[in-house]
């Protein structure tokens, strides 16, 4: 097949596009040099605002919306010199007071705590009050002690010594010297036995039988004569008692000395149960 049958058709084809795209630029050019530059350039930014306005489409929710605010009234115009400007605080003096706080507190923590230490000590070292358990009790004369002794059917409670009074037959003096402390001796001398009014097995009070004319306590069953010296059950010994003196007939009992009751198996008086016992049957050990 002869080659020019193919190149020639495109030779042709190739000829008037050319001559028609020549003829176009022609044409545009001429009716552009017909108008003015700024219109040009009025035409050229205008234009897609235009464009951009008829795309933009508005609903009816945003009119009602643009609608109510312009309706609403403009709020009032406020003084510039009524509202105070806003100072932010110092970070430095927020600190401080902190500081001052924590300070002020741990100050008065140690204070509290010096004055409760202080007042302990006070209290521990100020003198007794005179008067009541602990302090020397004037209890009075020895007769009239006797005499209550005796109308109280052999025994005498005092409430603000804490102790029980009893009469000590001057017959066994000399072996109550034997047993008993010098603390102790001056009220025996003189008749009376003061003992404390507590059970040495276990601090329970002990009361008196008047049955048995003997101490019985009724926490566990032991039993003391009048002297308070240990009959029955499982006390570790005879009743305390507390120191004494006696000067111009007056009995004076110091409720502060306590001391120690005879051991297991003393037995000055020689007392024996003189009727029914109230706790217990009444058993010996010594």
């Amino acid at each position: 097949m002869n080659p020019l049958v193919i190149v020639i058709p495109v030779v042709v084809v190739l000829a008037g596009v050319v001559l028609f795209a020549s003829s176009r630029r022609r044409d545009t050019g001429g009716a552009t040099g017909a108008l003015a530059r700024e219109t040009i350039k009025r035409d050229k930014s205008s234009a897609p605002l235009e464009e951009e306005r008829e795309l933009v489409s508005v609903s009816g929710r945003q009119v009602e919306a643009s609608a109510a605010i312009e309706r609403r009234p403009a709020p009032p115009a406020v003084k510039s010199d009524s509202v105070a400007e806003f100072v932010p605080p110092d970070p430095d003096v927020v600190g401080i007071s902190r500081r001052k706080f924590f300070n002020r507190a741990i100050i008065v923590v140690m204070l509290l705590g010096i004055s409760g230490f202080g007042a302990a000590v006070l209290a521990f070292l100020w003198p007794m009050p005179k008067g009541g358990f602990g302090s020397k009790i004037r209890v009075g004369n020895v007769n009239d002690v006797l005499g209550k002794i005796s109308a109280n059917k052999g025994f005498l409670y005092s409430g603000e010594g804490r102790m029980w009074m009893t009469a000590y037959p001057k017959s066994s003096i000399d072996k109550a010297k034997a047993v008993y402390p010098a603390a102790v001796l001056p009220s025996m001398e003189a008749g009376v036995v003061v003992l404390y009014q507590k059970c040495p097995h276990l601090g329970c009070r002990v009361p008196s039988c008047q049955t048995s004319q003997w101490f019985e306590c009724p926490c566990h069953g032991s039993q003391y004569n009048q002297a308070g010296e240990k009959k029955g059950g499982p006390a570790p010994r005879g009743m305390d008692r507390f120191a004494t003196s006696v000067a111009g007939g007056v009995l004076t009992v110091d409720t502060g000395q306590i001391v120690q009751g005879p051991p297991i198996g003393t037995n000055t008086t020689g007392q024996e149960a003189e009727g029914p016992h109230c706790v217990g049957g009444g058993s010996h050990s010594g």
